[in-house]
């Protein structure tokens, strides 16, 4: 984490003490979040990480800021601050009251707290292990991005200590959900698939971006409903997210992978020349950063 965050309205140095165990979202894991790209001094995609915490608030009857120029505006001063013109940005929204542990005199229904961190150097292609039951796909906040991460913490922290990247995260009806922080796709052939927001998994910003926004010739992307015996026959794994963008699969636990053709390859071209694209046409003047 770098030297400052923003907490509300202020840029503060990030070893102040301001919060408070009253606070009912902090120890309740009662809020929610959303992990950007700052590419050059620009969020990246950021109205749709904002459209999917507004969401997700509304779901989790957590208050939220009303206009998305008011969170952003707060999110540019402090990638300035920090001097983070490339970096991942981690933006909370934490609800402040309600519940029978709610703290005395705390005026704001919310707090809005980010900070900012060196890009990870992810490896270049990835090694998957497998969480059956992991995602309940019937439950009323599947699909949620909210606070209350500590299972998907523990998952990621075993799968190191066992030499591998990341989990697939089975769903209860022992379909292909999604892994910790990460989407999944497969591909054969010209086409690629992604599981259904049914099976659980969280509607990822570069999943969208895949299914409705950037289109490569021959190639059709949309959603399917995966089991572990689909990614074994596929002709390509591969898992996206924000701060990873597209990487390969190179082993399952238990499965053999065929690793072939270049469907992920052209898809992660094509994405690449999107940010790009984005990134250009929404650059803060010089003088600003």
């Amino acid at each position: 984490m770098h030297r400052l965050l923003l907490h509300n309205d202020d840029i503060r140095e990030a070893g102040d003490r301001f919060l408070s165990p009253g606070q009912v979202g902090l120890l309740n894991g009662w809020g929610v979040f959303s992990t950007l790209h700052v590419c050059e001094g620009v969020l990246f995609a950021w109205e749709h990480h904002w459209a999917r915490m507004r969401q997700d608030a509304a779901r989790m009857s957590v208050p939220f800021p009303p206009e998305a120029a008011w969170l952003e505006e707060r999110l540019h001063r402090l990638v300035e601050a920090n001097r983070a013109w490339n970096s991942t940005l981690r933006v909370v929204v934490v609800r402040n009251r309600g519940g029978t542990w709610e703290g005395p005199e705390n005026p704001r229904e919310f707090d809005v707290i980010a900070f900012t961190a060196d890009l990870s150097a992810w490896n270049p292609a990835v090694k998957l292990g497998v969480v059956p039951n992991a995602r309940h796909a019937a439950g009323e906040f599947a699909g949620t991005k909210c606070l209350a991460w500590a299972q998907n913490l523990i998952w990621y922290e075993r799968a190191h200590q066992r030499g591998l990247d990341e989990v697939v995260l089975l769903n209860e009806r022992g379909e292909v959900s999604e892994c910790t922080s990460a989407n999944v796709f497969v591909a054969e052939g010209g086409r690629a698939w992604t599981p259904p927001l049914a099976s659980g998994c969280l509607p990822g910003v570069t999943r969208a971006l895949l299914l409705d926004e950037i289109r490569v010739a021959g190639i059709a992307v949309s959603e399917k409903t995966l089991v572990p015996a689909d990614l074994e026959a596929a002709d390509e794994v591969f898992i996206t997210s924000t701060t990873r963008g597209l990487l390969p699969v190179v082993s399952i636990e238990g499965l053999s992978l065929r690793r072939a053709g270049d469907v992920r390859r052209r898809l992660d071209e094509a994405f690449k020349t999107f940010v790009r694209s984005y990134v250009s046409a929404r650059r803060r003047p010089v003088a600003a950063i």
